[in-house]
């Protein structure tokens, strides 16, 4: 295989973790980050194109002879970079490692997603959905719904757009807001609402060429700001993998009838999709349900995902291009990576900016993913809600996460904060 350029959208943990393999490969010429952040800045080029600037994207990859383009976050696949790029005879040579629009529209719509699901009897939450126009006989159908009740944003709303509701009353209130005020701009215009599940949440993701797919290490992240699992929903607190019950019986069941009916039902209709699935489950007394699809990998998932893969991912990439996945055997590590985030006092409301970050230097066993940082004369300073992740191995999820929290002590800045009890589940 000759070697390749590569361009990285995106600027978050998920695009340094990306960066970070991608780097390890013999097949990686150079790299290129659009826009990155420090971490990656450290492992190729950073350019300061945001991922919205398809045109600006597609001259980069023109300068730049890029061979592959790996869209980072949903945004731009939603908005439909990848068509955007076949359709241009410049750079439609170019591997594009995520789906077409049509086949964003699992993560871009959670309408078509849940209709897709009902047509290939793949197992999910029952759910209606509602607009303005039958607003009334969505109030209706909530007052008789058991609780509690889940409201969904059909379209994309940065993950804010989901709701838990306890009463009929929040549950109300919550459509209203999402319907009538437009809450969420249009990504609320439709709200599906889903009857509760009620188990341990688990992330499973499958890299695919549209018709061949391998499985990656799966994952479990921790989304809620406070231990125990409490307060407000956050990107992501940490991750572990692998997750222990992801395995045997179960994990058949997953594929067999999850990822399995997801593959053969996208290539059935013809919808173009190449890259990642990710398969947000539910594991509800041992069978296995999909609460939402991703077009991309999670974040922090990746963190523990790319440590675990011992395959060379620029190998991996260049055969989904080449509809060759089926070439592939997946390694897992063997052991576990777990990833601790530092995110920003305030966090996930209204935060500060630009605290300058210390102890880099001290941090030994763990590698450092950068998530919301940014270069400011000469020193990292804090520049998102989620900070930076730190990524560990171990024997155990425990070994990992007790280097993961060993290092968090020694990275400082003003109003540092993050979980103390990712994997409690485990122990």
């Amino acid at each position: 295989m000759s070697s390749y350029n590569i361009l990285l959208l995106g600027s978050g943990g998920r695009e340094n973790a990306l960066a970070w393999k991608m780097r390890q490969s013999k097949l990686c010429k150079e790299l290129f980050i659009a826009p990155g952040n420090p971490g990656t800045a450290q492992l190729g080029s950073n350019l300061n194109i945001p991922v919205s600037d398809f045109e600006g994207i597609k001259q980069a990859c023109i300068e730049n002879n890029i061979d592959i383009l790996v869209p980072g976050p949903e945004d731009p696949l939603v908005n439909g970079l990848y068509d955007y790029m076949k359709a241009d005879d410049a750079v439609k040579h170019i591997i594009i490692v995520g789906p077409s629009k049509e086949g964003a529209q699992l993560e871009g719509s959670k309408a078509f997603s849940k209709k897709f699901m009902e047509r290939h009897n793949i197992p999910t939450a029952a759910y209606r959905e509602f607009t303005e126009e039958n607003f009334e006989e969505g109030v209706a159908y909530l007052r008789q719904h058991s609780l509690p009740i889940v409201l969904k944003a059909d379209g994309l709303a940065a993950g804010k757009g989901v709701v838990i509701a306890q009463s009929h009353d929040e549950a109300i209130e919550a459509f209203t807001t999402m319907i009538k005020e437009a809450q969420f701009g249009d990504a609320s215009k439709k709200v599906v609402v889903e009857q509760f599940l009620t188990g341990i949440e688990l992330s499973v993701f499958a890299f695919t060429d549209g018709k061949n797919y391998v499985l990656l290490p799966e994952a479990k992240d921790y989304k809620r700001i406070g231990e125990g699992d409490t307060g407000l929903n956050t990107g992501g607190m940490g991750a572990v993998s692998p997750v222990p019950f992801a395995q045997g019986d179960f994990m058949n069941k997953v594929v067999e009838r999850i990822v399995n009916p997801t593959i053969s039902g996208l290539a059935a209709e013809n919808i173009i999709y190449n890259g990642f699935v990710f398969f947000g489950l539910i594991n509800v007394g041992g069978e296995p349900y999909v609460i939402e699809y991703n077009c991309r990998m999670g974040d922090p998932e990746t963190e523990v995902v790319m440590p675990r893969l011992e395959n060379d991912f620029v190998e991996m990439m260049v055969k989904m291009g080449e509809g060759k996945l089926n070439e592939i055997t997946v390694q897992h590590d063997k052991r576990a990576a777990c990833t601790v985030m530092l995110v920003s006092e305030g966090y996930p409301g209204s935060y500060p900016k630009g605290r300058v970050m210390t102890g880099f230097d001290k941090v030994q066993g763990s590698t450092l993913f950068h998530a919301g940082t940014a270069n400011k004369d000469g020193e990292v300073v804090t520049s998102g809600g989620r900070v930076i992740a730190i990524t560990s191995y171990g024997n155990t999820i425990q070994e990992a996460l007790a280097t993961s929290y060993q290092n968090a002590e020694h990275i400082e800045y003003a109003g540092k904060y993050y979980r103390r009890d990712i994997g409690y589940e485990f122990k």
